[in-house]
């Protein structure tokens, strides 16, 4: 399996979704300051929009750790 190969099946990897999760994750911080700012400033409509952002979040991160188990010996950059 050449490299390219290799590369390209990193996203249906186990790293790779611990990758995706940790990117998807990373989102959050920037809800969280979204959510604190709409807060301050009394903004409803900003409000709103964090916290169907964080429904987001959230689904996505159910969505990946799903693929994870699914994953489970049959790592692709294992072999």
């Amino acid at each position: 399996m050449s490299s390219l190969q290799k590369a390209k099946g990193f996203t249906k990897s186990r790293t790779g979704t611990y990758v995706s999760m940790a990117a998807t994750a990373f989102g959050a911080v920037g809800v969280a300051k979204q959510a604190r700012k709409a807060r301050l400033e009394h903004d409803t409509l900003r409000l709103i929009d964090a916290a169907v952002s964080a429904a987001a979040i959230v689904t996505g991160l159910a969505i990946l750790y799903r693929e994870l188990k699914r994953l489970g010996d049959d790592d692709v950059l294992l072999g």
